[in-house]
């Protein structure tokens, strides 16, 4: 075990996770599952998911480990059964020291309960006195700093508001280990500063924190070490800034399950072959479409800056946004556009071939590929990428001849945000004046 100067750990781990795995049964009908909770038949009729398939790891005392992957690589899952609230399907987790945790947002809470009465309620959950909790209080809604708020029920409360307080209820209650699973994300810059700030007293205080972030840049800045999982497996551990190198090649598909580099062209070629674009894409199951297919959108997809179809797209790298179009009858002037909205339905940017300038030729019925290709400036986050392919008619009327609304979703992974949607490139000088 190392720390980030290299060197070997010889203190006791106060985490270890040894070979564990958690096993979820997937029935295809609520009937096979209520006859295999009643032992009704032998043969298995259920398939196995893994979302933990033999993992080991220690984490030491004193130490800050970031856990990182892709979604569904398992970091909830162990964080989860490291606190107590999965159980493990095999494999040993031993536990040294009081573990304070902060993992969805609002769990734990009682929702029509005030701020002030879930103070309480969850101090004596986790074993704190009344009396611990009323000499802490002042501290716990200082940092908090939601004002009259605290006294009004938590389901009336955002999701910055839902952090603000579970945080500073988590550290006060001093624990020996914090475990954080990316609740963070969804405060203010401000705040999130605060809680950083108080990561760094733990750890002057020789206490230890784990946690979840898809915020790289805070992964290489706070961590001593980092952990990726990858398909409920640890696919590698060390200095944060190499496990994140890892971690990009991961997500642009240039490792295999073992880690192995896959960087070579007849790799990026087989990609590059396959029927649709959309078929890498994660395409929502109730997506709106609407239209009087004149034109008609047929296939879609994001291409990353190696040519590697991806719905994951590296902060400041070059990647192009594909969309094909049947055009079936005569129209006058088609113009094909995207638009990029966050998860609460803000439209962020977009553009289109009539913004764009771009004049083009046509057959009915032939299809068009557009490709729209640009750096991405966004922050890192999920992101709802649309479609649409609309125009004028003679009259000059205008006229949509397909759209795709929230079609898929478009994952930028970032080791640096900035404040808001997007990041300016700022070039930063400080100079003394005399």
């Amino acid at each position: 075990m190392e720390n980030k100067a290299g060197e070997k750990s010889t203190a006791l781990p106060v985490i270890r996770v040894c070979d564990v795995s958690k096993m979820y049964k997937l029935y295809r009908r609520n009937r096979d599952r209520v006859r295999d909770a009643l032992g009704l038949t032998r043969k298995k009729c259920y398939q196995e998911h893994y979302a933990l398939d033999h993992l080991s790891f220690e984490v030491h005392r004193g130490e800050t480990v970031g856990i990182i992957g892709t979604n569904g690589a398992g970091k909830s899952t162990i964080l989860k059964i490291i606190t107590g609230v999965l159980t493990q399907t095999e494999g040993e987790v031993d536990i040294r020291g009081r573990i304070s945790a902060l993992l969805e947002l609002g769990a734990g809470f009682n929702m029509e309960y005030t701020g002030i009465e879930n103070i309480y309620l969850t101090g004596t959950m986790t074993g704190v006195s009344r009396e611990e909790i009323d000499s802490r209080l002042d501290s716990i809604l200082s940092f908090a700093d939601i004002g009259d708020f605290v006294y009004q029920p938590v389901k009336s409360y955002s999701s910055g508001m839902f952090v603000r307080l579970a945080f500073p209820l988590a550290i006060n209650i001093e624990p020996e280990i914090l475990i954080v699973d990316e609740a963070l994300s969804v405060g203010d810059a401000f705040f999130q500063t605060k809680c950083y700030k108080k990561f760094e007293e733990f750890k002057k205080q020789g206490k230890t924190v784990v946690f979840v972030s898809h915020d790289l840049s805070s992964i290489s800045q706070f961590c001593d070490r980092v952990i990726l999982l990858h398909h409920g497996k640890k696919l590698a551990e060390g200095l944060p800034n190499d496990i994140i190198n890892l971690y990009k090649k991961v997500l642009v598909r240039q490792v295999d399950e073992e880690g192995h580099d896959l960087t070579d062209t007849k790799a990026l070629e087989n990609a590059e072959t396959a029927q649709t674009l959309r078929e890498h894409m994660s395409v929502s199951p109730d997506y709106s479409e609407y239209g009087d297919r004149q034109a008609e959108i047929v296939d879609f997809g994001i291409v990353d800056e190696n040519g590697t179809p991806s719905g994951t797209i590296l902060k400041g790298s070059r990647f192009s946004i594909k969309m094909r179009v049947r055009i079936l009858q005569d129209i006058k002037f088609p113009i094909f556009a995207y638009t990029i909205r966050n998860l609460k339905g803000v439209e962020i940017t977009g553009t289109n071939t009539w913004y764009e300038r771009v004049q083009f030729t046509y057959d009915v019925g032939e299809l068009k590929e557009v490709t729209f290709t640009q750096t991405m400036n966004l922050q890192g986050g999920e992101y709802l990428l649309s479609f649409g392919c609309t125009g004028y008619n003679s009259q000059d009327d205008f006229e949509v001849y397909h759209r795709l609304y929230d079609v898929c979703s478009l994952q930028v992974v970032s080791d640096k945000n900035t404040v808001g949607y997007f990041d300016m490139n700022a070039e930063v000088q400080v100079e003394t004046v005399q």
